[in-house]
């Protein structure tokens, strides 16, 4: 592969949120180093989802980090480790052999520019404040991504998203359906998304919530749908998942339930979105089979009533911009 432009190459191989939460890092890149190519080695299946960020040029696919980096050592300019500040993410950035290294300070510092790892801090700061150490132009908040070309499969939508990669930030399924079947009661059209996996819980809640089986969209769509269907929706309910960085994405009104993460550090940014936990009973382990108690804690009452007031907000905003013709 040959390419006209010297080589950024930025290694986050990881899933959906946390590519999304590397948005203003990886949009600083592009703005900054703009004589540059920007590639992002990440898994393949975030590929329609990596072609939407601005300024990216394409993506690398990478699996993890147990396998070196498809690329030969020598042809990367310039390095960033959006990763992580572990040994393997290092030894991957290590073994590009790039002119210039884009890291968080080890031990002992290579490059004076390295800042230090800071714990509990704001993941999209995270990688911000690594890559202005480098003089990047990046803004914490500035998570906009394109919209996918593909039509949403749905316009206006409430998109109740059931998926969560593990069981720690599972929300129950009989919650997901009483807030599915109450606002479907009061004139919403209700669609429950997930992944292939998910369509077992998905199907407990249209069946619960008495939804016909055309709202059943988990396993149906393709990611770049998802993304269509997430930027047209009138409103996301879903856990601390990729869907929740979606909506923040597109500014489209969300309400996330977080459990073992802290809201602090993975929370969205400002903007219609409402985040509710109990983080006096979190257990913070994200690997658990079973929902973690801060996450238990939210009802689906509390659910409800963040949904209702983001829907009259936004039903406000939309009557006090003036008709096409009333400003003729």
């Amino acid at each position: 592969m040959t390419h006209d432009r010297p080589l950024l190459l930025a290694l986050r191989a990881l899933k959906l949120g946390d590519l999304l939460v590397a948005v203003p890092a990886l949009k600083g890149l592009a703005r900054t180093f703009g004589d540059h190519e920007l590639l992002l080695a990440a898994p393949a299946w975030l590929d329609p989802i990596a072609r939407l960020v601005p300024g990216l040029g394409g993506l690398l696919p990478t699996s993890g980090l147990d396998e070196p980096l498809s690329i030969d050592a020598g042809v990367v300019d310039i390095a960033a480790n959006l990763h992580g500040n572990g040994p393997e993410s290092r030894a991957r950035i290590s073994a590009l052999d790039a002119r210039l290294v884009i890291q968080h300070a080890a031990e002992h510092r290579s490059d004076p520019r390295e800042p230090c790892w800071l714990d509990g801090i704001q993941e999209r700061r995270r990688w911000v404040r690594l890559v202005n150490a480098f003089g990047a132009d990046a803004r914490e908040n500035d998570v906009a991504i394109l919209t996918p070309r593909t039509s949403p499969p749905l316009a206006g939508a409430v998109v109740v998203h059931v998926g969560a990669f593990y069981g720690s930030r599972q929300w129950p399924v009989e919650r997901f359906a009483e807030v599915a079947a109450t606002l479907a009661g009061e004139g919403e059209r209700v669609v429950v998304t997930g992944s292939e996996a998910d369509r077992g819980r998905a199907m407990g809640v249209v069946e619960q919530a008495g939804l016909p089986s055309s709202a059943l969209y988990a396993g149906a769509l393709g990611l770049d749908e998802l993304a269509a269907l997430v930027s047209a929706a009138r409103l996301v309910i879903s856990a601390d998942t990729g869907v929740a960085h979606l909506a923040s994405a597109y500014r489209r009104p969300s309400v996330i339930v977080f459990g073992p993460a802290p809201v602090e550090e993975w929370g969205p940014p400002p903007g219609p979105h409402i985040a509710l936990t109990d983080a006096a009973l979190r257990h913070g382990d994200a690997f658990a089979d079973a929902p973690d108690p801060a996450l238990l804690a939210v009802t689906a009452h509390d659910v409800l009533d963040a949904s209702r007031g983001l829907l009259a907000a936004s039903e406000s905003i939309a009557m006090s911009v003036p008709s096409r013709s009333a400003t003729r």
